[in-house]
């Protein structure tokens, strides 16, 4: 994995702080994930709201460019700043209705 590290930052796990983050973010493009993450009650914490903001540096193109789908991973992460999207993941119709948006736009002609 790509990384702007240097051999002087620490590792955790074997991983620098910017390879966990960048797969952090990853995640939070899957709408299963999401839902996951509001039925752990994640959003009800301050401080992990606060973290989903401090991880608006990935919108920056000299991180942006490590993200395998940049597009629909920083519209969640942007979305995610919001109250009343992180209370909608909790609902099951929403995450299916963003899945299959997401599928939608992966089959290549399906787009519409």
């Amino acid at each position: 994995m790509a990384s702007t590290s240097t051999s002087d930052e620490p590792h955790y796990g074997g991983y620098t702080r910017f390879e966990l983050e960048l797969e952090f973010v990853q995640c939070l493009a899957n709408p299963a994930y999401l839902h996951y993450l509001a039925t752990q009650k994640m959003f009800d914490k301050a401080d992990f709201v606060a973290y989903l903001g401090y991880l608006q540096y990935f919108k920056q193109p000299k991180y942006s460019k490590y993200l395998q789908h940049p597009g629909p991973t920083l519209r969640t992460l942007e979305l995610l700043q919001q109250e009343r999207f992180r209370q909608a993941t909790l609902d099951p119709h929403l995450v299916h209705m963003m899945t299959m948006e997401g599928l939608k736009n992966a089959v290549p002609g399906k787009k519409e």
